[in-house]
């Protein structure tokens, strides 16, 4: 076939397999099932001719409730050779939004696993395939699929934070836009290994994972359980890293428990700050070793998104070795939508914008965003499509920014979440928050409240992941100490004045957090009201 820059991301795929045919194109994470391109083909052409054979016709959506494993990208991109619209949903989800997401979408036929199947119990698709059992039909001949740049790639549905999640249209054009050029921003090669354990339904994971993926022929691991990824790090030993904020606390948490570095550490952030580099000694003796041993010694370049990052994170692990650059994205710009340059080091941004991409800020600061990886609409919603999408074709994207002489960006908070007290000042909860998370580990949610109020509380829930008690007091005096020393960072409006650390788990995908474990300020607000007012009367 020929080698000139695919249209479309079925294309993208009978390129890399034609170019890579013997090369390993997906692997499972602790010594499972590992597939060549061409074998990921014979995948996709059997799976092809079954979901067809199944009624699935092009422009129909299919909706996908897999796990982080192979079976998922030979469906998904079965369905994208018939013109079809694979979207997946948050392992999370409970039937009643399973439910609600098939008939947004209009599904008939979804993909699952049997330890997933019961999610389905009341919503009964047409047709529910089972990926951990045998799948096809006759194979469809990949070379003839009919699918142009206009076709719908996916849909992702967003978190739904204050509503019902929308779903958000992605082209082929769209994505081809973004991995064309993220890809040769990244220095994404061919044979990069990567790790997928974000949730696919979250657009992180769909533009890394998968369509990179499939446009540069990357080595790709898939980890069905995120909490064992720094296991998968040694035995994968990426050359492409991204993670969440929360995985690069939990990692920096971890270095920081090992007493005998701390000397260490702290001389390499000083010599990062003073020299923009660390004595040779120092990273040949300590350093070096110490990226061996978590995995992340081949790491050529590592990514943070989806949350604002403590600059104080970004820092530690470049200071280690670890090129760890911030950038930010969402669902409606089918990626990544800023991005400090590779190569750079600077924290408390997000850099510049894309290469393609314009950016404006309006009076108020909120981040417009204007390119050819924006999405048409949200499915069936030409209100809400109307409200986010002006005549000129800037999204507004509801994020307030700021932009320094140098034209980086830095993120101040969500437009709907300012808080105004009743002095008068205008407060960002977010980087109240970040302070609180960054000073006390042990914290997984904080909570900032203050809207008409007088001095800002707080409700903190902890990290369960830390194994820490609340009723233990010694995880009380860390918290206390967090919370004080976050203060000391913050300005007099802006400091907690009190707190109450709540004795509950926040699900991913409850009433109270998102599947991406973005906070529902006003479920928050109504569950715990009877808490808020009492740190108001103390």
């Amino acid at each position: 076939m020929s080698q000139e820059t695919p249209s479309t991301m079925v294309a993208a795929f009978r390129r890399t397999v034609a170019t890579r045919p013997h090369e390993i194109a997906l692997r499972t994470a602790g010594g499972g099932p590992a597939y060549t391109w061409s074998e990921y083909a014979e995948r996709v052409a059997a799976i092809a001719g079954g979901l067809a054979e199944a009624g699935v016709r092009h422009g129909d959506p299919v909706a996908l409730l897999l796990t982080n494993r192979p079976e998922f990208h030979f469906f998904d991109t079965a369905a994208q050779h018939l013109g079809a619209v694979p979207f997946s949903c948050y392992n999370t989800s409970s039937p009643e939004q399973i439910e609600y997401l098939l008939a947004a979408s209009g599904a008939t036929v979804a993909v699952t696993e049997r330890r997933l199947a019961p999610a389905f119990a009341t919503s009964k698709p047409h047709r529910l395939i089972l990926a951990d059992e045998d799948f096809g039909g006759p194979s469809l001949d990949l070379d003839g699929a009919q699918v142009t740049p206009g076709d719908l790639l996916t849909l992702v549905y967003t978190s739904g934070t204050t509503g019902r999640p929308k779903g958000v249209e992605i082209t082929h054009a769209n994505m081809v836009a973004m991995v064309g050029t993220t890809v040769p921003l990244l220095d994404v090669r061919p044979g990069d290994r990567m790790i997928s354990f974000l949730p696919a339904a979250h657009i992180a994971d769909r533009w890394a994972s998968h369509y990179i993926h499939l446009w540069a022929g990357t080595e790709l691991t898939t980890l069905d359980d995120h909490r064992q990824i720094l296991a998968a790090l040694t035995e994968v030993r990426p050359t492409l890293f991204g993670g969440v904020p929360q995985v690069w606390l939990r990692l920096v948490a971890g270095i920081k428990r090992i007493p005998e570095l701390a000397p260490a550490l702290d001389l390499a952030v000083r010599s990062l700050r003073a020299h923009g580099a660390v004595p040779a000694e120092l990273e040949q003796r300590v350093l070096a070793p110490l990226r061996a041993q978590l995995g992340l010694d081949q790491v050529r370049l590592a990514i943070t998104a989806a949350a604002p990052t403590p600059p104080e994170t970004i820092e530690l692990v470049n200071a280690i070795g670890v090129p760890l650059i911030e950038g930010w994205g969402m669902s409606e710009v089918a990626g990544l939508g800023t991005l400090v340059p590779p190569g750079e080091f600077r924290t408390g941004t997000i850099g510049l914008p894309l290469p393609g991409l314009e950016t404006r800020l309006l009076d108020d600061g909120e981040l417009l965003v204007r390119g050819p990886s924006i999405t048409r609409g949200y499915r069936d919603m030409p209100e809400e499509t109307a409200a986010a999408i002006d005549a000129d074709g800037w999204l507004h994207t509801g994020d307030v920014a700021r932009q320094d002489e140098d034209g980086y960006l830095r993120l101040v908070d969500r437009k709907k979440e300012l808080l105004i007290t009743t002095g008068g000042k205008n407060i960002a909860p977010a980087g109240v928050e970040l302070a609180v998370r960054t000073a006390c580990p042990l914290i997984g949610q904080v909570v900032v409240i203050g809207d008409g109020r007088d001095h800002l509380t707080a409700l903190i829930v902890l990290d369960p992941e830390a194994a820490a008690d609340p009723a233990d007091p010694a995880v009380a005096q860390a918290v206390a100490d967090g919370v004080a020393k976050a203060n000391a960072t913050l300005s007099r409006p802006e400091q907690i004045r009190a707190y109450e650390i709540l004795p509950d788990v926040w699900v991913p995908g409850g009433e109270l957090v998102t599947p991406t474990m973005k906070v529902r300020r006003h479920a928050v607000l109504r569950r715990y009201a009877a808490e808020v007012e009492a740190l108001y009367a103390s």
